[in-house]
């Protein structure tokens, strides 16, 4: 793999800006190669501006970002065709959604119709204005932002459009130890502004090219096929993982094994992202609240009862 070691320099380089959130960083990186996107779901302050920019200018991408208010309309974030009166012509000044890397803050506080043309931008790869279509960017990933903490005046994402993104997050708030660290850090300059790019976007596409073609055993499908369908039979769901999550998990699987330096998938890349791909994808009945059961609980009793496949098997 001819770009696999230029990963390591985009981690160190976000995580100069982003202290102690390894995990998430990686995660997010993994979502990236994957040519998928993610939605963030925290309170404000916690950094998620913060680390798309960072990965945005590690990456020498273009960064854009929307900031979603009631009043936003879809034109807004597409763009719309403007009337030159001296060419007599219509001329197309594209919107925010032709970056690179685009962070689509508080996705929740505008509505249904605005969250769709955002949500259809990222799952046909084009946007249609005035009848004419346009290919957006590549790479392109979106970083999509919620709070989960004030729902007035919010439209919560139907499911049918959480099932657009690859993976939900939490950032969480920082330890001690951390934060003390990030106030040094930030005493004089922003750690942000010193921030340059490890590698050109399109190293990063070829990078993309090389997770696409890495090998996935028959028996690491089946296990993700399992684990798929017993989110469709528990008795606390009422709406499973879709074969869509089924791909996502796969996409995600071999980006995490190229991230560890493998041309192949094993078992634990699975393991690892399942909780972080399937939760948001998983609707439970209203009993489920009263057993104390959530996607997460649900989603580790189900890595618990599946057995994974061992080495021998995936080589023999």
């Amino acid at each position: 793999m001819e770009y696999q070691n230029q990963v390591a320099k985009i981690l160190q380089n976000i995580e100069r800006v982003m202290i102690g959130k390894e995990r998430e960083v990686t995660l997010s990186l993994v979502a990236l190669l994957a040519d998928g996107h993610v939605l963030l779901e925290d309170v404000p302050g916690v950094g998620k501006t913060m680390m798309v920019r960072a990965l945005s200018k590690s990456l020498d991408c273009e960064f854009k970002r929307i900031q979603f208010t009631p009043d936003l309309l879809p034109s807004d974030v597409t763009g719309v065709s403007i009337y030159n009166p001296k060419e007599m012509v219509f001329e197309f000044r594209s919107g925010p959604i032709f970056g690179d890397i685009v962070l689509a803050d508080e996705i929740n506080r505008t509505s249904p119709k605005t969250q769709s043309a955002l949500l259809e931008a990222m799952e046909e790869m084009n946007v249609t204005v005035d009848g004419m279509t346009k290919s957006l960017n590549k790479p392109f990933f979106v970083m999509a932002t919620q709070n989960p903490v004030d729902y007035e005046g919010t439209y919560p994402l139907p499911e049918a459009q959480l099932d657009r993104f690859l993976m939900k997050l939490s950032m969480g708030y920082p330890n001690e130890v951390d934060e003390f660290e990030m106030l040094n850090r930030t005493d004089r300059q922003h750690p942000i502004d010193e921030i340059t790019p490890v590698i050109h976007k399109e190293e990063l596409i070829e990078m993309q090219k090389e997770v696409d073609s890495l090998y996935v055993d028959a028996t690491v499908k089946r296990y993700i096929v399992q684990l798929v369908s017993a989110t469709r039979t528990s008795n606390f769901v009422q709406l499973g993982v879709s074969p869509r999550g089924s791909i996502a998990l796969m996409k995600a699987a071999k980006a995490h094994a190229y991230i560890q330096d493998r041309d192949y998938v094993i078992p634990d890349d699975v393991v690892k992202l399942a909780p972080y791909v399937m939760a948001h994808r998983i609707i439970l009945r209203p009993e489920a609240r009263y057993e104390g059961v959530t996607q997460e609980k649900l989603i580790t009793q189900i890595l618990d009862e599946i057995d994974v496949p061992v080495r021998k098997e995936l080589h023999g």
